[in-house]
């Protein structure tokens, strides 16, 4: 990225326009690379090519659409190489933004169905051309088109013209399946319409939840609670207040042949069914706390670490001694300023639990088809946390030895 504050004068005549190729140059105009310009965004130039990349390979220098197809192939071959799509999973995402190099864009990909969300003015002007590469796929039959509107107001482009250029696909909903789980998406629901992201996160709660009670808070289809019914847990519990995305989750009971008298959904606000729960004196062995985005932008950050700390203090008080508490934030402001941990510190004395503690057992984040730039790293925005209870006794031994980063108790 090259923001709009780091530029010090545009050399030509007459100026670029928004989606154009630049070349960008240090102070002494020696060539850095080459990306595409918006005269309005905070992102004036999306870099697309550094300069010695174009030197090793020149076929895609100043050359969007060659360039498109490239990366789209080496995405392509990066998800074949860990094992997706599969036979127990063909849900997930083929273009991830900035980790895959096209910044702007994510494809998402659910069954013989492509979800790609635009984000940059550039992604719509080569919308054509991306929808070819896609459709170029043995497995897709259909493309559905989603912008975001917000952040392409801040591209500068007119919301009308969106409505012009982008019809609604003729598919309510797909089916799906993730880690031998079977969902329905419905393709009006939050982002892409499902969050793969979770994916690891999920398979991992589904591996240590059998015989245990599991509590599945802001539970949006159904994801946690399903994979912990999955792995055999004796009773699951998920609330969301979206009644569309709890009809979903219902039906995914169905599509599963669980047995509906060990999970079941509840309509209801998070903070009030844990506040009901609490003065019940409830407690479950495995709390699942995954809240929507509460800090989108970096200036709303500290009162959102104030609902973060509500919500988690509530949700450890119904989390048993010696439970687990698997905790997430999906807000990159959260994630990349390291105040989550801290936060959930905060939340023992919040949760009336003086000399209690908290031990760390497992740190994770997005899935890895989920890759970030280093470069960029406000890329990783997913945190996945898990906490146990600890009240001073013994520590149990349990099979931490999935996906994610292990912590030794202290």
């Amino acid at each position: 990225m090259v923001y709009s504050g780091a530029v010090d004068r545009i050399i030509g005549r007459p100026p670029p326009k928004t989606g154009d190729v630049v070349l960008v140059a240090d102070g002494t105009e020696k060539p850095i690379g080459w990306g595409l310009y918006n005269s309005v965004s905070m992102f004036c130039v999306r870099l697309m090519q550094l300069e010695e990349e174009a030197s090793r390979d020149p076929s895609c220098a100043l050359n969007v659409e060659k360039l498109l197809e490239t990366r789209i192939s080496e995405a392509i071959r990066l998800r074949r190489s860990l094992g997706l799509p599969s036979t127990n999973t063909n849900a997930y995402r083929l273009v991830n933004s900035e980790g895959d190099r096209l910044s702007g864009l994510i494809i998402d990909i659910f069954g013989n169905l492509a979800v790609i969300a635009s984000s940059a003015a550039w992604v719509e002007k080569y919308k054509p051309q991306i929808k070819d590469y896609v459709s170029r796929l043995g497995e897709i039959n259909n493309i559905s088109w989603r912008p975001s509107i917000e952040i392409l107001k801040e591209e500068g482009m007119d919301l009308p013209d969106l409505a012009e250029v982008h019809p609604s696909t003729s598919l309510e909903s797909v089916k799906v399946v993730e880690n031998g789980i079977y969902y329905l998406i419905s393709l009006e629901g939050q982002k892409t319409g499902f969050y793969a992201d979770q994916r690891e996160n999920r398979q991992f709660l589904s591996t240590i939840s059998k015989g245990q009670r599991v509590l599945d808070i802001c539970c949006y289809t159904g994801g946690f609670a399903l994979s912990a019914a999955h792995g055999h847990a004796m009773n699951v519990t998920g609330v969301d207040t979206s009644l569309p995305a709890l009809d979903l989750a219902n039906e995914n009971i169905g599509l599963n042949n669980l047995d509906s008298g060990r999970i079941s959904f509840v309509r209801q606000d998070a903070t009030m069914f844990m506040k009901n729960a609490v003065s019940r004196e409830e407690l479950w062995d495995i709390v699942v706390l995954d809240p929507p985005k509460l800090a989108p932008k970096k200036k709303v950050l500290q009162s959102a670490i104030g609902m973060y700390r509500n919500l988690n203090s509530l949700a450890m008080r119904l989390t048993k001694k010696g439970g687990l508490l698997m905790t997430c934030s999906c807000s990159g402001a959260m994630t990349q300023s390291g105040m989550l941990l801290r936060t959930l510190q905060a939340s023992l004395g919040a949760a009336s639990m003086a000399g209690k503690k908290i031990t760390v057992v497992r740190q994770a984040g997005a899935a890895c088809d989920h890759p970030i730039d280093p470069s960029y790293p406000e890329g990783a925005y997913l945190s996945n946390i898990l906490l146990r209870h600890h009240c001073g006794e013994h520590l149990e031994q349990i099979n931490l030895s999935r996906k994610g980063r292990l912590l030794h108790p202290s």
